[in-house]
């Protein structure tokens, strides 16, 4: 851009005066757009805070549409040292007695005593089986010592779970065989076949016969009410329906109780989360509706029709009942509506009303026309994708992007103005030097006639 110099000839600051015109053309215009700007954010803003609102109490309703999520069972350990259980809603509830006799574990066994880890033992073959599963490893010259066969057990491909190490104690190195896996059926086996015998070293040192057992491959044997159950694990969860337990500690003798029972706090959870979604909802409804006539605030929405229609629609489906049922509403169970619109909890209601029919306040919320279904289906009309405020912030986006349309359209029409005004007072600066040049030489002709008293004195 060139260096424009303005008002040689006038003196005027002609830059100085385009600037200010073209501010004030453009002044109103900006102001009204930045006003109408401010309040689509404004009301965009709101729009979200509803619908972020309704959304989590969408949320919270679908996910109480579940049976399960009412009929949620406590498995109780008597003796948490001795096993932990847990139960799932298909659980009967009752009270069982377990014996813990056995404790699962895997096989370990240990070699003799070698001088180090790097001993050679021998070369040949061993077979080391884990339960019915076998694998092969040929033993030479480069795997012949103690930690070389190590090495080769841990490394082969098709290992079906036996791990091998090396402890060094007072009477020296020796190698350990433990199994991954545990039960009765994975023990392990070593055959070893030596190449040759007269090399003065044995590989069949490592067969099991030569080998010290750490501890058995056995499995769990319990009994639950007096009748025996043998299991491959520490992990029961097929002996009593919907229930899992799992074994810490066996002792023969020791009856320790199993207790079933239904989980009355997952249900007042759930009614909990409910009441606190909707209410969080009610009271964003009431502050973008609330108008203070003593300072004359108001929420961002105060009178909007779709803001009531959405605050009517909340409070009817919280109060019409659920045809069919004993408890067919909030209230009946202990859950009523204050001034506010704010939903109030009488937990010694809600407790009887659990206590004495726990499948009918489940029904209230998961029947087909239970509450859940009932909300899920309202809220999707106003926060899903095409819901009534989505189609409204998408408006609302768009209105928003038409204003930076409208300020490039005014950018182009004040740089149109300014060339206009800069043009005209150019001109004008123009013709105010031409005046002046004139002006300055009928001044110099003036000067030089000569004066009326000056004719005939000489």
């Amino acid at each position: 851009m060139g260096i424009t110099v303005s008002g040689i000839g006038s003196g005027i600051d002609i830059e100085s005066l385009v600037t200010q015109l073209v501010a004030a053309e453009g002044q109103p215009t900006a102001l009204r757009l930045s006003r109408q700007e401010a309040t689509f954010q404004a009301d965009l803003s709101a729009i979200g805070t509803l619908k972020s609102a309704l959304s989590n109490l969408k949320g919270i309703s679908q996910g109480l549409q579940q049976a399960s999520n009412f009929l949620a069972r406590t498995a109780t350990s008597g003796d948490e040292d001795r096993f932990t259980a847990t139960a799932e809603s298909t659980a009967a509830p009752g009270v069982y007695d377990l014996e813990i006799t056995q404790l699962a574990q895997a096989a370990r066994l240990r070699s003799g005593d070698f001088t180090s880890e790097t001993e050679i033992v021998g070369t040949g073959t061993l077979d080391i089986s884990l339960g019915s599963d076998t694998f092969s490893l040929t033993i030479d010259a480069s795997n012949q010592t103690l930690d070389g066969i190590r090495d080769a057990i841990n490394n082969v491909p098709n290992n079906p779970g036996v791990t091998a190490s090396i402890i060094n104690v007072d009477s020296g190195a020796q190698l350990v065989l433990s199994s991954d896996k545990i039960g009765a059926a994975n023990t392990i086996t070593v055959t070893a076949t030596d190449e040759d015998m007269s090399d003065g070293f044995d590989l069949t040192r490592l067969e099991t016969a030569n080998l010290t057992t750490l501890q058995s491959a056995q499995d769990a044997i319990i009994l639950v009410d007096q009748q025996t159950v043998t299991r491959d694990s520490n992990d029961f969860s097929d002996v009593i329906t919907g229930v899992s337990f799992s074994l810490k500690k066996a002792e023969v003798g020791e009856v320790t109780s199993l207790t079933v029972g239904l989980d009355k706090s997952a249900i007042t959870n759930n009614v909990n989360a409910f009441v606190a979604a909707y209410n969080s909802a009610a009271r964003v409804i009431s502050q973008l509706g609330a108008f203070d006539a003593d300072t004359g605030n108001s929420g961002q929405l105060q009178g909007d029709s779709g803001l009531r229609a959405i605050e009517s629609d909340l409070r009817r489906a919280i109060s019409d009942p659920v045809n069919g049922l004993a408890i067919g509403t909030l209230a009946a169970m202990g859950i009523t509506t204050d001034s506010s619109g704010q939903l109030i909890i009488d937990n010694t209601e809600l407790d009887e009303a659990i206590n004495n029919d726990f499948t009918v306040v489940s029904q209230l919320f998961t029947n087909e026309d239970g509450l859940s279904t009932r909300f899920d289906d309202l809220l999707a009309g106003y926060v899903d994708s095409g819901g009534i405020l989505t189609s409204r912030s998408d408006g609302i986006e768009t209105r928003i992007e038409a204003i930076s349309d409208d300020r490039e359209r005014l950018s182009d029409r004040l740089d149109t103005i300014e060339a206009r005004y800069r043009s005209q007072f150019i001109a004008l600066d123009s013709l105010v030097s031409q005046l002046q040049s004139i002006g300055d030489f009928l001044t110099l002709q003036l000067a030089s006639l000569p004066k009326p008293n000056s004719i005939g004195r000489n």
